[in-house]
């Protein structure tokens, strides 16, 4: 059994500012990770154009600007070089493959045990950790999710998942469908687009249309400007879709349609961002990239669709999203719903009871884990 003061779980960007801010405080702790290295999804399973879609100053870690030479919008490769270097200034030294199987509080003793399973090499070594305090910083984007389509397994071709995507050109001249319109696979739409794979897009709803705010970087930048003025939601909204309408007009002539809720709202009630578009939307007019309905079965290399078309692919890319397994390994039914976001609304989303905290998962992004990362570890400090 390994003793420390606070257990925090995940190595992703949630997790390291958490550790750093501990570390700043001196307080003693811990951090599991269960892939071989930290941040995995920024390091091994992002595709190679990927960079932030926001500006770098909403997107920094507690307590360490983004370096001054960076662009507004940083690439993968230069985000993952300002993880490893806050990594190195904070002193992190996550404990790597290790995989989580139980967290419970012990009444006796008044502490967490985790209980982890060692993956590296395939063996079957289990460890114990005990802490006074647990800190549930896994992540959103934890477990690749492939919803179930008939006849997948049957399909001919290459079926993958958009965290194993790297980059079209490999897929040049080749007919490629994307399942899934938020932003990841509307990027991926267009990279494959641009390196000449015949792109098709289809998204996952009930209705034949999809319902999505498409939003440029640009427009999202105002939108911020609006709101830091303090200019109320409702008018900030209002101005940002009446933008989103000047600039991208009507949509429903490309199979899209705009949410009845505005992007934000759309955001804080259901969890899903607005689209950032970086040019998906131009090829989606010229036709460079098709807009198909639902995706409904699949028989051969043909792909079956809610308007009764078909049509045959080579390869199949789900850019479906992630869900979270917290709940098959933490003992404690009050911090996270059963989807594995907090409970809570911000700004108390971050702390639940006996010691138990989450950092990240309150669908506000990376500026979100930051705030999360400093109310944790100065509220511990508090309790020592």
């Amino acid at each position: 059994m390994q003793e420390t003061a606070v257990i925090v779980v995940g190595a992703g960007p949630s997790g390291l500012a958490t550790a750093a801010s501990l570390n700043l405080l001196s307080i003693p702790n811990i951090v599991l990770e269960r892939e071989d290295c930290f941040a995995p999804l920024w390091q091994k399973k992002s595709y190679d154009r990927l960079h932030l879609h926001l500006p770098k100053e909403a997107c920094e870690l507690a307590h360490m600007p983004m370096p001054a030479s960076y662009p507004k919008y940083p690439s993968r490769i230069q985000f993952v070089q300002y993880l490893t270097d806050y990594v190195s200034r904070f002193g992190i030294r996550p404990a790597y493959n290790r995989l989580v199987e139980s967290a419970s509080f012990d009444e006796v003793s008044e502490k967490w045990k985790v209980k982890v399973r060692v993956v590296n090499g395939g063996s079957d070594e289990f460890e114990e950790y005990s802490g006074r305090f647990l800190v549930v910083a896994s992540g959103e984007t934890s477990d690749a999710f492939v919803p179930e389509v008939e006849g997948l397994s049957s399909f001919q071709g290459e079926v993958l998942h958009s965290t194993q995507y790297k980059c079209g050109k490999e897929y040049a001249g080749k007919n490629v469908l994307v399942v899934g319109s938020g932003n990841s696979g509307m990027e991926i739409a267009l990279d494959l687009a641009n390196y000449g794979s015949k792109t098709s897009i289809v998204f996952r709803s009930p209705d034949l249309m999809m319902q999505v705010h498409i939003l440029s970087k640009e427009i999202m930048q105002v939108a911020m400007f609006l709101a830091t003025y303090l200019l109320p939601f409702n008018m900030v909204e209002y101005l940002t879709v009446l933008l989103s309408k000047l600039v991208y007009g009507d949509l429903t002539k490309y199979g899209i349609s705009r949410h009845e809720e505005g992007p934000f709202t759309v955001k804080a009630k259901y969890g899903k961002y607005p689209i950032i578009d970086l040019g998906t939307f131009k090829k989606i007019k010229s036709g460079e990239i098709q807009v198909l309905p639902e995706l409904t079965s699949i028989r051969g290399s043909e792909a079956v669709f809610k308007n009764g078309k078909s049509h045959p692919f080579d390869v199949i890319i789900f850019a479906t999203g992630f869900k979270r397994s917290t709940n098959k390994w933490l003992k404690d039914d009050e911090l996270l719903d059963d989807n594995g976001f907090a409970k809570l609304e911000p700004p108390n989303n971050w702390k639940g009871k006996r010691g138990l905290y989450c950092a990240g998962l309150a669908g506000r992004g990376l500026g979100g884990a930051r705030t999360d990362a400093k109310k944790i570890a100065d509220d511990i400090t508090t309790l020592l």
